[in-house]
């Protein structure tokens, strides 16, 4: 289809809607559209300049002035209008005038949140937070806590062991930690007394998961050593730590039991809150509950990490947070704190 001849008339009416375009682009997007529309290759405008050689000379001169003109002032306003609409400050991307929309917190899982409450009560006490690996060597989880090879926790069906290559032989098989213990093995090796250390972390063991049993719940363990300590400094942090986390009317009693690692050892109860003491479905019809254990650090595990134990001695405690959580909270089933029921959590 051949196009129309050119005229004097046209190019005033394309030059005045070209530079009407130009000043009414908004953005700069809508500034590239203009130009591709008015100066682009299949524009009017680049039409005209093609046609230019077959028109008559005497049209041609005048024709070809004006569209050359066309293109010098329609490209001066092109970036004319470029520079100001780069210059003119970004429209706000957030209107102010539209009503807020609520912002969902997170929050803290509740066993979370009590770690950090059982180890706010240790911390003016001038106890630091250490951690250690999951992934232990058999030493640190029972040869230098003076637990033997026949103890039953080393049976497969107690422990979690690992089929990996151990990295050092020496140091035994790999394993899932069972306590949080190995990490004051790991502490006494590299730093000499005094100490005071809280160690918080996840352990595991082979339970079969009922209402009060997982295979992988949460420890807080704790040491202290240095050339005078006794079990008077024990009973007395203990006792601040269990008034401070369960209220001052808390009493608590220290009975005798076994640790390897220990000696003296105690199981450390309080009493029941529900019945004060007199028995009752909580506590079994005790009036007390077990709340950790505790005990004076053996000599034995002094000499695995190369301390004298006759110039030092120290005490270490541990506990279950998943026992403390649910005795604070009233809840009665373990698996509760893993199933991830926004039900139960959002309750804490």
């Amino acid at each position: 289809m051949t196009e129309p001849a050119p005229s004097l008339q046209e190019l005033e009416q394309l030059t005045a809607q070209a530079l009407a375009a130009a000043r009414e682009a908004a953005t700069l997007s809508e500034l590239e559209q203009v130009r591709i529309r008015f100066l682009g290759r299949k524009s009017r405008l680049s039409e005209i300049l093609r046609s230019l050689p077959h028109l008559p000379p005497a049209q041609r001169a005048d024709i070809g002035k004006r569209a050359n003109e066309l293109k010098a002032s329609l490209d001066a306003s092109l970036a004319t209008r470029r520079q100001a609409l780069a210059a003119a400050p970004a429209p706000p991307s957030l209107d102010v005038t539209l009503p807020g929309s609520a912002v969902v917190q997170g929050r803290l899982h509740p066993i979370s949140q009590t770690i950090h409450a059982i180890l706010s009560c240790f911390l003016p006490l001038g106890f630091e937070v250490v951690e250690g690996p999951e992934a232990e060597f058999e030493y640190y989880n029972f040869d230098a806590l003076n637990i033997p090879r026949d103890h039953p926790s080393r049976e497969s069906f107690d422990t979690f062991f690992l089929e990996l290559p151990s990295s050092d032989p020496a140091k035994g098989r790999l394993l899932l930690r069972s306590h949080t213990s190995p990490v004051q093995i790991r502490v006494m090796e590299s730093l000499k007394p005094p100490l005071r250390i809280l160690v918080p972390g996840k352990v595991f063991r082979p339970d079969p998961l009922d209402a009060s049993h997982s295979f992988m719940f949460h420890q807080v363990e704790g040491l202290m050593v240095d050339e005078r300590t006794s079990f008077a400094d024990l009973k007395g942090v203990l006792e601040r730590f269990l008034k401070t986390l369960f209220g001052e009317a808390t009493r608590a009693r220290f009975r005798p039991h076994f640790f390897p690692f220990t000696e003296p050892s105690a199981e450390v109860d309080i009493a029941c809150a529900s019945c004060v003491g007199r028995g009752c479905s909580t506590c079994a019809q005790k009036g007390w509950l077990e709340i950790m254990g505790c005990g004076m650090v053996h000599p034995n595990v002094f000499k695995a990490v190369g301390y004298d134990p006759r110039r030092v001695q120290g005490f270490a405690f541990g506990m279950g947070v998943e026992r403390i959580a649910m005795l604070q909270h009233g809840i009665t089933d373990i698996r509760l704190f893993f199933e991830n029921d926004l039900r139960f959590l959002e309750q804490f």
